[in-house]
């Protein structure tokens, strides 16, 4: 790869244009570091611009980052040439999710379901229930610049997708109190929303503008996620400006090292929390909170749990759960590390994919798990490395992103097991901008519609349409039912004409 820093530009004389030369222990810090480089434009800025870069780097944890940085590249070096004397390729040696592991649609009993949903009832009107949206994203392949969680997929509602999910939550609140013997004691559900720099105020000026969407505004927290210098592949800083170092947010496992540097994860054990649900923003069909997957967990007993979908077909761009090599642990690779092999290899038993776990971002940890893995993940300091366009002096540049996955805690659980849903009723991420294949507003919209169609269906409403159905359908609002529940006596024997919203 092309040499991205600006090192050997210039030296770094001992007084500068201005009268000045860089601080000298802070200059000594960063050769210590291989990091000079940062310094080489320093003869040609203002007083003003050099207060900015020394301010800038004197933010920086350079022990810390270089732990990082070393430890990453190290890392990928040794995978590749493991992986390749291994398989000849450049994956892991890994095995298909073992059939145990996974709890199927089709294996569960009615009373099994009932069982797993009071359960979980129960356990959030304790207050055991904390939950974590990754919200950091922001819309640009949506075609805007906020933050994914304030588009409008183009509902009848208008509602945004941060709305949707305030609202799921209004509604599990009201039938956890409803389950309870005491419901004036049911204590609110936490919601701890994290978002990255870039983000932060926007996304904290949405909720405030709209009233948190009905809930209490001391029930929310936003928290950001860290960030980390871009470097070259020699693991050099890539300066943005003269005055600054290239910096992107540290991938949506940048939670984890978040809810302990911030004491997140002690603010969850004071109120009593024991598990926390986790998920993404861009999903317009997620149970935040769902009382079926929290019961399930509990009677299963582990530290961790994620939900899967099958994946659609070989090529969908989804990373899929695999065995790290026959007995190890399970963990997630990305589409874009399995070969063509890998993606199409079919097992002869079931005549289905053997990789066909989809990861879809929704999960759920024990609190100590939570604390365990913060822990384990900062020691190791392991970060993968993502090549990226970056912003910098010499216009856009090839570099990497220094980032951790939310599925990297995986490999740390003792104890994880998956539980399939079904991707109709709780799948529809919104990714592309309208007009791309899929994943975009219009297929999201159209998968919640075409659901709460069913709903309405089923509790025994009907349906007028102006255009066919299969384009069109109905908005059941959040805060009259939750997954299909309760809508008899809203729907009974009344007609409704698509596209609308039912709510009462």
């Amino acid at each position: 790869m092309k040499e991205m820093m600006v090192g050997s530009a210039a030296p770094v004389g001992p007084v500068g244009r201005w009268g000045a030369a860089p601080p000298q222990a802070l200059l000594e810090r960063m050769k210590d570091y291989g990091q000079e480089g940062a310094f080489a434009l320093w003869d040609e800025l203002s007083p003003e611009d050099r207060d900015l870069l020394v301010r800038d780097i004197e933010s920086l944890d350079l022990s810390r980052i270089d732990r990082i940085i070393r430890r990453s590249l190290g890392s990928q070096v040794l995978v590749n040439v493991v992986n390749l004397l291994s398989t000849g390729f450049l994956v892991p040696a890994v095995e298909p999710v073992p059939e145990s592991s996974v709890s199927r649609v089709e294996d569960r009993s009615s009373e099994d379901k009932e069982r797993w949903w009071k359960k979980g009832l129960r356990a959030i009107s304790e207050g055991k229930l904390a939950i974590v949206l990754l919200a950091g994203g922001q819309g640009t392949r949506l075609g805007i610049s906020d933050p994914k969680g304030c588009f409008n997929i183009g509902l009848p509602s208008g509602k945004s997708l941060f709305q949707l999910q305030a609202e799921r939550i209004l509604c599990i609140q009201k039938l956890a109190a409803q389950s309870n013997d005491t419901p004036s004691n049911i204590l609110p559900i936490h919601w701890y929303i994290m978002t990255n720099p870039f983000t932060h105020d926007v996304t904290r000026k949405f909720f405030e503008s709209r009233k948190y969407f009905g809930l209490e505004a001391d029930q929310v927290t936003f928290f950001q996620q860290g960030t980390l210098p871009c470097v070259s592949d020699d693991g050099r800083f890539i300066m943005e400006t003269p005055y600054r170092v290239a910096k992107a947010p540290d991938g949506n496992g940048g939670l984890y090292s978040a809810l302990k540097s911030k004491k997140l994860l002690e603010d969850m054990s004071a109120r009593g929390v024991k598990y926390v649900d986790c998920y993404g923003v861009d999903n317009a069909l997620v149970r935040v909170a769902d009382p079926t997957f929290l019961g399930y967990f509990i009677d299963k007993g582990v530290s961790s749990a994620a939900k899967v979908v099958r994946k659609a077909y070989p090529q969908e761009n989804v990373g899929v759960f695999v065995q790290q090599g026959r007995g190890g642990p399970l963990s997630v690779v990305e589409y874009s590390e399995m070969d063509a092999a890998m993606t199409t290899e079919i097992n002869q038993s079931t005549g289905r994919l053997r990789y066909c776990w989809s990861n879809v971002c929704l999960h759920m940890f024990a609190l100590d798990f939570l604390n365990q893995v913060a822990n384990s993940l900062e020691k190791d300091s392991v970060y993968h490395l993502a090549e990226k366009k970056i912003p910098s002096i010499h216009g856009c540049t090839m570099g990497l992103k220094l980032e951790q996955y939310i599925f990297d805690a995986f490999s740390y659980s003792p104890s994880m097991t998956l539980f399939e849903v079904s991707r109709e009723e709780e799948f529809a991420p919104v990714k592309n901008a309208s007009g791309a294949a899929y994943d975009t507003p219009d297929t999201a919209k159209l998968m919640l519609l075409r659901l709460h169609s069913r709903w309405v269906v089923a509790a025994g409403g009907f349906l007028t349409h102006s255009v066919p159905l299969y384009m069109t359908g109905v908005e059941v609002s959040p805060l009259s039912s939750y997954a299909g529940e309760n809508l008899e006596a809203i729907c009974r024997g009344r007609t409704f004409h698509a596209p609308s919203e039912i709510s009462f």
